[in-house]
């Protein structure tokens, strides 16, 4: 797995959806946005307690996990 700092998982916090740095800003959020065309100035724009990293782990994660493979394990 890459090093993501900045993506934590908290039950307590958004359901235990990944987050950025605790925060209460997932990483579906930061892809939803950037998906519908929003800019990194803008992103930061809306959420100015976020960093340009953050964004950028989040797209990075969101990556990775599309392209983790699940495999069904058959017990003999």
């Amino acid at each position: 797995m890459l090093d993501l700092n900045r993506i934590t998982f908290n039950p307590g916090i958004m359901g235990g959806r990944p987050c950025l740095r605790g925060m209460r800003v997932t990483v579906g959020t930061i892809v939803g946005l950037v998906a519908s065309g929003r800019t990194h100035r803008q992103i930061l724009d809306l959420y100015p307690y976020l960093e340009d990293g953050d964004i950028d782990q989040a797209l990075s994660y969101a990556a990775w996990r599309v392209e983790e493979v699940e495999a069904q394990v058959v017990s003999a």
